[in-house]
């Protein structure tokens, strides 16, 4: 029997099926073609940016966004969370960067801004920001810092679709943003997930990192004739510049984009008012309410414990449980990505102990499901339960 509160429900719908066997019934061709391209349109649209490439996942996106910055930009530092998930850590590995770690702002989640610029020098190739669960992470401050020593914002939007700054969508700011379409966000292509940019030359090296490297992915047509000219022994249309991956996505997965795509903005409308319903109801006493909601758009109900208390948090757990609350303790990803067993070896041991912001989150906060099918009825009756757990 599946959870009374899941983490999420009926993100993919009857119309959308029906939209995808109808297409079927065509027997189109299936591989990466004409949806993909049409999808990559209308998300650019909608997003407010000049290009967005589709690739197989979120993950995707971070290794290929990372591949292209190594390839534009050259090695040094990346400055990263330590509340996110795997894939972003990890794409700054694959690509030999070195990852710099900075705690949370509790108030959203995301990157405390003081430590990014008290890290920022001359080996900084990019600050890596995670908008955590759909909570807005940027400042006018950070942006100015960050534009005036020259260092590319890459932003990491996988499970914050809509959010906004200053009335633009988030993924619309950095060099590039990345986001996923995994069955649990905003919407969902099952799995996939685009690379946006405004930069033309990140948009071709992007396009190349997604196809095995090969140049002629590549829009812009002095490119293509320089590696042509560069490589006169090669059939123009086997170059490939760098060892790169296939990571393209499917038709498949792109009409189903598209289709999620039209409900998108209702269908956040209906979180934002489900997310503030659920903090005015919450146990303040309890449980953190203050969050800074401006331009979130949250596809998870944020549950923190006001104070680190071990017993409150077992019995907490206990009633979810009891009550079929799905939860996931840690929040994004696990929490503390420092405390992860991946990272043994490359950070200092206890490294973890001097980041308390995340560590309270690792150990004592959670996300519970927030979709647009979730009634007022029943996010009220999930307060009640939360609010019966003795303090």
């Amino acid at each position: 029997m599946g959870a009374k509160w899941p983490l999420m429900e009926d993100n993919v719908t009857r119309q959308d099926l029906d939209t995808l066997i109808e297409f079927l019934r065509g027997m189109p061709r299936l591989t990466q073609s004409a949806n993909v391209r049409a999808f990559e349109r209308e998300w650019s649209d909608w997003l407010g940016v000049r290009h967005s490439v589709f690739v197989n996942s979120g993950a995707s996106a971070n290794l290929v966004t990372m591949g292209a910055l190594k390839h534009l930009y050259g090695g040094g530092e990346v400055i990263v969370p330590t509340l996110t998930w795997v894939s972003d850590i990890a794409s700054v590995l694959q690509n030999g960067f070195t990852p710099v770690f900075v705690d949370i702002n509790p108030r959203n989640l995301c990157m405390d801004e003081e430590q990014v610029i008290a890290r920022l020098n001359g080996k900084t190739r990019a600050v890596f920001l995670t908008y955590v669960q759909g909570f807005n992470g940027l400042s006018d401050r950070l942006l100015s810092e960050l534009e005036q020593r020259g260092v590319p914002l890459i932003e990491d939007v996988c499970e914050s679709h809509g959010a906004a700054f200053r009335g633009r969508k988030l993924g619309s700011f950095g060099l590039a943003s990345n986001f996923s379409f995994y069955f649990a966000h905003h919407m969902s292509t099952v799995e996939g997930g685009m690379v946006c940019t405004n930069d033309d030359a990140f948009h071709d090296a992007i396009r190349m990192f997604r196809s095995h490297g090969m140049v002629r992915e590549a829009e812009s047509p002095e490119l293509r004739a320089r590696y042509a000219a560069e490589n006169p022994d090669l059939s123009p249309d086997f170059i490939f510049a760098f060892p790169a991956f296939n990571v393209r996505s499917t038709e498949i997965n792109a009409v189903l984009g598209r289709s999620q795509l039209k409900r998108l903005d209702a269908n956040n409308l209906r979180r934002r008012e489900n997310f503030e319903l659920f903090l005015r109801h919450i146990d303040p006493g309890k449980y953190r309410t203050d969050f800074d909601l401006e331009g979130s758009c949250n596809y998870a109900f944020n549950l923190v414990l006001r104070k680190p208390d071990p017993a409150l948090r077992d019995r907490l757990e206990a009633v979810m449980r009891a009550n079929g609350v799905e939860f996931r303790r840690g929040s994004a990803g696990g929490g503390n990505q420092l405390r992860q067993h991946y990272l043994k070896g490359v950070v200092p041991d206890g490294a973890w102990a001097g980041y308390p912001e995340v560590e309270h989150i690792h150990f004592f906060g959670y996300y519970i499901g927030n979709y647009p099918s979730l009634s007022a009825e029943r996010i009220l009756e999930l307060c009640r339960v939360l609010n019966s757990v003795e303090a």
